[in-house]
């Protein structure tokens, strides 16, 4: 072997980890000008430690002069080395954040949706910081990383989908400004892909089960454990022995007329439920609950009754991310009886109804309404019980760990030339333990499109991103979708990497024989692998929904 000077580069890139960790090795020692055996010694296991820890990374060359370039390497346990990595990460966050300001500073003439896009950057770029350091704190010896491995998982995904969700926010914008900030975006997201790699090797943690989102929490009273007890008798409770701590009313009889308004009287960082009740009514509203506002909850007269309503679009210049009529970051929100709907119409393109990016977040008989990309489920850990969901394209959609239990799906009437597609999920990367799992549900036509159903395709899904991930379980699947059931994103794409399943589901539509022969495409026979879709095994629910007071089963049924 030679390398010639022009083609080096290119040698090493095609060279599997362990030789180049040997060639390194080699290259180090031969050109040092003192060769005691320690340093030797020493030189060869902070190798030796980078090569073990970076084994399996989709990233290995990063993932390695990463590690090589911590102080100490030899003394670090696996979470040290983790909590390294993790760091460098947020250094890297914070450029970007720094750079995105100074490119605002200088455009003169942005166009309104570049402009947005920078916005929503700046902002997940500040959600990454603060679950990057939510990560380095379950990292912690104090804190047994192994026993907080679902929850590392959990922030690390979300941390990678905000890079790409901030990139995805300049697709219609015809300014430079993705091509200037995407490479150091995707490093951000290829660190965090190696560390969730690095998570798998902690020891204690069970790796054989991690894949799949095992068992974790159990049953209490029906709910998921991470919805307290508290929570679920006032998700149960009629609304005449529930006690307020703010009413929203239009007719003045409460304490605001506006929801915004309460929301912005709520306490911030609450480690108690806050209940917000707003009376019946149409409330033209964008209500954004920000990562400050913990623990709130909504609590309207019923579907139809309380309506949360605006009509901002990527049609109007808005991106998809801040689109939606509510927006909800603040951790543990929950919320009963409200339609929440975004009005712009199917020309508009996309329009959110709802976007949550709250951990532990559960709604309970909530309706969804709009057309292309009704519900944004965008990152972390989310519920969905008795809930109703209208739209035509892509209508569930985002990158959370996400369930929907005894939920309607209804397909709307669409443009001409349109077709409808039920979900369309966002997973980036084969190690984020995210997905749509859909249980026990009806997915039907809404009365719009009944009367003209056979002139437009509806489909139950098809791959936004590389690593897709949705199952539809135990459901009731009407005639309105195609026998083929599911539907390319763009020619042969992700059809090999995604991952759909269909389990036990019943109607008309459920028939899979003539279903795509995608190699990413299963019928599921076992009831194990079934399971791992589960409230329990997906999103941790026997942790967290009992505080929720949302009725809910862990398994099958």
């Amino acid at each position: 072997m030679y390398f010639h000077s022009g083609r080096t580069k290119l040698l090493l890139t095609l060279l599997p980890i362990s030789v180049l960790c040997l060639i390194l090795l080699t290259t180090t020692l031969k050109n040092s000008s003192t060769t005691p055996e320690i340093p030797h010694l020493h030189i060869h296991k902070r190798y030796s430690i980078a090569y073990s820890a970076c084994e399996g990374t989709l990233y290995p060359q990063l993932c390695v002069s990463t590690l090589l370039s911590l102080p100490d390497l030899t003394s670090k346990s696996l979470p040290e080395i983790i909590s390294g990595t993790i760091n460098r990460t947020m250094y890297e966050v914070r450029v970007s954040s720094s750079n995105c300001r100074g490119i605002r500073k200088k455009l003169k003439k942005p166009d309104k949706i570049e402009n947005v896009a920078l916005n929503d950057c700046l902002e997940l770029f500040s959600d990454t910081i603060d679950e990057l350091t939510l990560a380095l704190s379950d990292l912690s010896p104090k804190t047994s990383p192994p026993k907080h491995y679902h929850d590392l998982q959990t922030l690390l995904s979300a941390a990678m989908t905000n890079q790409y969700t901030c990139l995805d926010g300049f697709a219609y914008s015809k300014g430079k400004v993705r091509k200037t900030i995407k490479t150091s975006l995707y490093n951000i997201s290829r660190h965090v892909s190696n560390s969730l790699v690095m998570l798998k090797k902690i020891p204690g943690v069970n790796a054989s089960n991690s894949e799949a989102f095992p068992e974790y929490g159990k049953m209490r009273h029906g709910f998921p454990s991470w919805l307290s007890s508290k929570d679920r008798k006032l998700l149960q409770a009629p609304l005449n022995a529930t006690k307020f701590d703010l009413i929203v009313a239009k007719d003045g009889t409460g304490n605001f007329t506006i929801i915004g308004q309460a929301v912005a009287a709520a306490p911030n960082s609450s480690t108690t439920r806050i209940v917000i009740y707003i009376k019946a009514g149409a409330y033209f509203e964008n209500v954004d609950v920000d990562k400050k506002k913990k623990m709130l909850m909504f609590v309207g007269d019923g579907i139809g009754k309380t309506v949360v309503k605006a009509n901002r679009s990527v049609g109007d210049g808005w991106t998809t991310f801040r689109s939606a009529t509510v927006a909800v970051v603040g951790n543990g929100f929950i919320a009963k009886g409200i339609t929440f709907e975004n009005s712009a119409g199917p020309s508009k393109h996309q329009a959110v109804a709802l976007r949550s990016g709250s951990d532990f977040s559960a709604f309970y008989q909530c309706s969804f309404v709009g057309y292309q990309d009704t519900l944004y489920v965008h990152s972390l850990r989310q519920f969905y019980r008795e809930c109703d969901i209208y739209g035509t394209i892509d209508f569930i959609f985002g990158n959370a760990a996400v369930v929907f239990q005894n939920c309607n799906l209804y397909a709307r009437k669409p443009n001409q030339n349109q077709k409808n597609i039920f979900t369309a999920q966002g997973r980036e990367d084969p190690n984020q333990n995210t997905g749509i799992s859909i249980i026990n549900s009806k997915v039907t036509a809404a009365a719009d499109l009944i009367p003209v159903k056979s002139s437009f395709n509806t489909y139950l899904g098809r791959p936004w991103k590389q690593y897709s991930r949705t199952v539809f379980l135990l459901s009731y699947i009407d005639d309105v979708v195609d026998p083929a059931g599911w539907l390319e994103w763009n020619g042969s794409f992700a059809l090999s990497t995604l991952y759909y399943g269909e389990y036990m589901n019943r109607g008309p539509g459920s028939n899979t024989s003539a279903r795509v022969t995608w190699p990413g495409y299963r019928v599921i026979n076992s009831s194990a692998e079934a399971s791992q879709f589960t409230v329990g095994a997906f999103i941790q629910g026997g942790e967290w929904l009992n505080s929720t007071g949302i009725p809910f089963f862990l398994g099958l049924n």
